[in-house]
């Protein structure tokens, strides 16, 4: 069962849709779940929601396999580039130059947005359902999967378990990498990432580059989560027809 409701930004002044997954056993039982927040959340549930016209069908899936988790999908804003704004913490470094080709200057607002999560949605998520509140998760895909990734570091005794998807590092490889070596990470119980050797499709060059970065950040995050995986998946492309084939794995490795 989904239900849309907005929610007030604070921060960013606007209204966002929030999208909230229910398990089929939810109105059947007076038990709490647990919570797992996702990113782009018009791509995660179903298809006729989804930007592009595929989504992660999250719902058809969980309904299947019975998981009894919630899963808070925040809708990413599409107006210009504000999606890169907000799920970046810093601007965008110097590395970000040679995968795009230019310099940009976007970025910066993901601390806000994170704290949008935390101090707004996370306690209206958890008042208005029945939620195990310290059982809470993320994850995300692209620039979600960084945002993810800086959520885990901020607030690691919150966000206890998480997955990034082929995340875009590069836009602040930089300031991640330092971040991460930086923070205690004992608290965080399970970290998954994976990364596609075709992220870029034909670019090869910015496909190695994209799974090189991807590894620095999982050589240092193994050395502070003790439960962590990451999966290199041969001739995977950065899209969603790809990221869809992988939710089994990683909800399995996340709640099961």
């Amino acid at each position: 069962m989904l239900e849309k409701f907005q929610v007030y930004m604070t921060a960013f002044n606007q209204e966002r849709r929030i999208t909230v997954y229910l398990p089929k056993s939810y109105n059947q039982y007076e038990r709490h779940y647990p919570v797992l927040y996702m990113h782009d959340g018009q791509n995660v549930f179903e298809d006729e929601d989804s930007i592009r016209g595929t989504s992660l069908g999250l719902k058809d899936y969980l309904d299947e396999i019975d998981l009894e988790i919630i899963v808070v999908g925040i809708d990413l804003n599409t107006t210009g580039e504000e999606r890169v704004n907000e799920y970046c913490p810093w601007i965008n470094g110097k590395l970000s130059k040679k995968i795009l080709g230019y310099e940009s200057p976007t970025g910066g607002k993901g601390e806000a947005y994170l704290d949008f999560i935390v101090h707004e949605l996370k306690p209206l998520i958890d008042q208005k359902y029945r939620t195990l509140k310290d059982h809470t998760s993320m994850a995300g895909i692209s620039l979600g999967g960084l945002i993810t990734t800086y959520a885990v570091c901020r607030y690691p005794k919150i966000f206890k378990r998480a997955a990034a998807i082929s995340p875009a590092y590069y836009r602040n490889q930089e300031e991640i990498v330092k971040f991460i070596k930086s923070v205690d990470l004992i608290a965080v119980e399970r970290f998954y990432m994976d990364c596609g050797t075709k992220e870029a499709g034909k670019e090869e060059e910015i496909s190695k580059i994209f799974l090189d970065l991807s590894s620095e950040v999982y050589k240092i995050l193994k050395g502070k989560i003790k439960n962590t995986k990451f999966h290199i998946i041969e001739d995977a492309e950065h899209d969603y027809a790809f990221f869809k084939k992988r939710i089994p794995e990683i909800m399995s490795f996340l709640f099961l």
